[in-house]
């Protein structure tokens, strides 16, 4: 066919076909993301929740007695004490529930909700239960109508069973949602903003020019890290104003170690966002580089739900991730109040981080 649209439709798919790294991005990566939260979610026999369970000593609820008695005790690995229980509830047909109860105290089981390690919190009395959980989280709901019915047995006389809602600051979604939120919005708006102006301008061939020019190049660096510092600046004030106003949401600790934290992942991202941009002047690839980086750190680091969910071999490898000890920490600021002294080791680890590479950047940085 020598139709003029036809072939112009050609040339473009051809076009497209020439760049493997486009093809890469475009269409493996996607596959290969979809394979591998698909394995990790969807294919699992069974799903493994993390109850924080506080309890009265001997003789203990005699309701929760019985639940426990056929459970399987945890043993520290240190100690050899006994730390809580793995109860199975299911079977293969409706699929098989894992709970971990953790036998901890009051204050150790508050600090396990608002770290999202644990979304319900039951509390044994000698003739009651109480389940603490924030009614807006829809994991803690379905975890109390599983558990509730299989703790309290009919063939007790009494059923003191009652909620207790947790809608204290510290303990809610929003609490945990919010600083996650700001942690996210400094990375998008470094690695977007950045990497992404780097790339179009190395494309049109704005670079050559300014590197032409008597300008120095750390002035050119430091002039896109400042701006998009305030812009992001911005950004979390407008979201902290907001929060405050309309969820009575406050920072617990330090704001001084919550500014630190703010700079140390701007400096942390902009070194990222200086070596994924130093080579490239494509922007379709470009485009997969920012998304390889971002999407996986976007899923695993705790933003939306926490990373305790997944299971316990990557753990300690999401914990590493930039993002994982930025929201980590700003989280602990908010709703932990913690302060300078404990945030000073991540904030040295960010900011050497990408203070490294910016310099590695830097010295690959191709100007035309």
């Amino acid at each position: 066919m020598n139709h003029p649209l036809y072939q112009l439709i050609l040339i473009r798919f051809k076009d497209f076909l020439r760049e493997p790294g486009v093809v890469f991005w475009s269409v493996i990566f996607p596959i290969a993301m979809a394979w591998v939260l698909g394995v990790a979610f969807s294919n699992k026999a069974e799903t493994v929740q993390t109850i924080a369970l506080v309890r009265n000593g001997s003789p203990g609820n005699p309701q929760l007695n019985d639940f426990l008695a056929g459970s399987q005790p945890l043993y520290d690995s240190l100690t050899g004490n006994i730390t809580g229980y793995r109860k199975e509830l299911g079977d293969q047909k409706t699929g098989r529930q894992v709970y971990r109860l953790i036998t901890v105290n009051r204050d150790s089981a508050i600090l396990m909700v608002k770290r999202g390690q644990t979304s319900l919190m039951i509390t044994e009395k000698a003739d009651s239960l109480h389940y603490y959980f924030d009614p807006a989280t829809a994991e803690a709901r379905l975890n109390y109508l599983i558990l509730s019915p299989a703790i309290e047995k009919e063939q007790y006389v009494f059923k003191g069973a009652e909620i207790k809602p947790l809608t204290t600051v510290g303990t809610r979604y929003i609490d945990y949602l919010v600083p996650g939120l700001i942690a996210i919005g400094i990375m998008n708006s470094i690695l977007w903003g950045i990497s992404y102006t780097f790339i179009d301008m190395r494309s049109r061939k704005l670079l050559r020019r300014m590197v032409a020019t008597p300008m120095k190049k750390s002035y050119f660096l430091v002039s896109h890290f400042v701006s998009r510092l305030c812009l992001t600046i911005i950004e979390a004030l407008i979201l902290l104003v907001f929060s405050r106003f309309y969820f009575n949401l406050a920072i617990q600790g330090s704001l001084v170690a919550f500014i630190m934290m703010f700079l140390a992942g701007n400096i942390c991202f902009m070194g990222i966002a200086v070596l994924i941009s130093s080579r490239t002047a494509n922007s379709n690839i470009g485009n997969g580089l920012i998304n390889f980086v971002s999407m996986p750190m976007t899923i695993l680091s705790g933003i939306f739900f926490s990373y305790h969910n997944f299971p316990d071999v990557v753990i300690p490898f999401i914990q590493k991730l930039p993002l994982t000890i930025l929201t980590d920490n700003i989280r602990g600021i908010f709703i932990e109040g913690i302060g300078i002294k404990e945030i000073i080791p991540e904030f040295m680890v960010l900011s050497g981080f990408g203070l490294l590479l910016s310099f590695i950047g830097l010295r690959i940085f191709k100007w035309y």
